[in-house]
């Protein structure tokens, strides 16, 4: 059993940053991917990056240049760091960690907004 615990949202203004952390624990693989999606209320929820075990990464075109992932193998931890934030990036961010299945994160609310 795997178990995902995400931090580092919160309130920034237009152009500003965050960092957001989710540490996996548990019955962790040697071999797997981990990734964020964001959703918005009355939307579906996307896809914005994902990171392989060999550090590999994918994000979406909305956030390409912007937002930056990476990882922490020793500790099972992985970064979404997100520059430049806009008010269309204002979302709840669920980290997953995907091996034989997939385990998602409780969210964490990112607000932008001046």
């Amino acid at each position: 059993q795997v178990q995902l615990v995400e931090s580092g949202g919160g309130l920034v203004q237009p152009g500003g940053s965050l960092r957001l952390s989710c540490a996996a624990s548990g019955s962790i693989s040697s071999i797997y991917t981990m990734g964020w999606h964001r959703q918005v209320p009355g939307k579906e929820r996307e896809p914005v990056a994902t990171i392989t075990h060999n550090g590999v990464t994918n994000y979406a075109d909305s956030v390409k240049g912007r937002f930056t992932m990476s990882r922490d193998n020793a500790n099972n931890t992985v970064y979404l760091q997100m520059n430049s934030l806009k008010p269309e990036d204002t979302a709840v961010y669920h980290c997953y960690y995907r091996f034989n299945s997939v385990v998602w994160g409780q969210g964490t609310q990112v607000t932008v907004s001046s």
